[in-house]
């Protein structure tokens, strides 16, 4: 659409969070119009449908939570499919590389990291998440595997107070046609205008000014919902100002987590909807075979592993998948499998990274990141969530916060 030079509102960013900002202003009637850098709605949420076997979730791709999970109520108004099978990863593992024995003896190894956690959540000072572990155990790869999965980083990097807060009800359900195509499709009819890249936003006139690529928006209020490492970047500059905003940004970092599909020739030879690690005594990926009995292999790379292979190239996550799969599936079945294509959030420049980590003593910095700026500039997104950062419902309630905080500010100003 035609960029607009004045509106109520502008929203930055069309990710969950911003798309959830900007239904909650468009219903009250507000004139808002979101921003969007790239040329689709969703942000970290990406679903590749076209010409695929199945739905690919390039990025976010489970409805953690879900009895909670606002998107899930979202998805069933649009009429979207909710599968709440038990996914492959919270069973017991089959002996696929990881003998029974092993992984009971890894299941107390992880527990016992995760009690200790719980009980120094809030002692001070905030510690490492790190400083846990167990000395010595042979779990500690695997445990440091499973960090990278869910932080995107190691857990020397992770602050212990920040886990402790995060909610967490066990449930996991997915999106059949994909979460990316659910959030796309919840934003499809809000006014927004694509390929769109902010540059500046000066807050120190009457009216907020929003530089873009294509020219400059007027808004009494704006919504930022940008990820912390493009903040901290100083991709965008702030006029005045706000130091404080972009070093809360800069302490809480976008750990990485990159996947990688390949198609299944025959998938008759290999197990429907299992789980299984690459290796159980190094930093591995993770590997879903099969899952909802879709003819793929998803696999799953966190933390250093991940932004090693990107650095190393597209062929590097194959070559390294193809490896590890040989070791636990055979030659013979994993000569049977193609690349589909993997992912490089850390190398696009409009996420540079996953989701976000609250690095040690820096947990309450989320509370920084989300307070607004006077009466003009708000911020969400899945980082300023105390609770449920990481996730596309974090990121969605954040929104609703943020436009609640905004229709409030232009009430007060009503007023005066």
């Amino acid at each position: 659409m035609a960029l607009k030079s004045e509106v109520d509102v502008t929203v930055i960013g069309a990710g969950a969070a911003g798309v959830a900002a900007a239904h909650e202003l468009a219903a009250a009637r507000l004139d808002v119009l979101l921003v969007e850098a790239r040329d689709r709605i969703g942000g970290r949420a990406w679903t590749l449908s076209e010409g695929q076997p199945c739905p690919l979730d390039l990025g976010c791709g489970w409805l953690h939570s879900a009895e909670l999970n606002p998107w899930v109520r979202i998805a069933q108004d649009l009429g979207f499919t909710i599968d709440k099978a038990t996914p492959p990863w919270a069973r017991q593992m089959r002996n696929i590389g990881f003998p029974p024995a092993d992984y009971a003896d890894f299941s107390r190894a992880s527990s016992a990291f995760w009690d200790r956690l719980e009980e120094s959540k809030d002692q001070e000072p905030d510690r490492p998440a790190s400083d846990f572990l167990e000395a010595g155990s042979r779990w500690i790869p695997l445990i440091e595997s499973i960090s990278s999965y869910y932080n995107g980083t190691s857990l020397e990097r992770v602050s212990t107070r920040d886990i402790g807060r995060y909610i967490d009800t066990g449930v996991n359900w997915r999106v059949v046609e994909g979460y990316g195509t659910l959030i796309a499709a919840y934003g499809a009819d809000l006014p927004i205008t694509l390929d769109t890249i902010v540059h500046t936003i000066d807050h120190s006139g009457p009216r907020v000014k929003i530089g873009t690529s294509r020219g400059t928006i007027k808004a009494r209020a704006a919504i930022i919902t940008l990820p912390t490492d493009v903040l901290a970047s100083g991709a965008i500059a702030f006029r005045p100002g706000l130091d404080d905003k972009l070093n809360a940004a800069a302490n809480l970092p976008l750990g990485l987590a990159d996947k990688l599909f390949f198609r299944l020739e025959r998938p008759d030879d290999f197990p429907a909807s299992e789980h299984l690690f690459g290796a159980i005594d190094q930093l591995t990926a993770s590997y879903a075979i099969r899952p909802r009995g879709w003819p793929i292999i998803e696999c799953y790379f966190g933390g250093s592993l991940a932004a090693n292979l990107e650095e190393a190239g597209a062929a590097a996550f194959e070559s390294y998948g193809r490896e590890q799969l040989t070791r636990q599936l055979g030659a013979d079945a994993v000569a049977r499998i193609s690349a589909i294509m993997s992912t490089r959030w850390q190398a696009d420049p409009f996420a540079r990274g996953s989701y976000s980590h609250a690095l040690p003593g820096h947990a309450d910095d989320r509370f920084v990141l989300a307070a607004p700026v006077g009466d003009r500039l708000f911020f969400a997104g899945e980082a300023c969530s105390p609770e449920h950062f990481s996730t596309a419902h974090g990121a969605y309630l954040t929104g609703i916060e943020a436009a609640r905080q905004v229709l409030k500010a232009i009430a007060a100003m009503a007023t005066t």
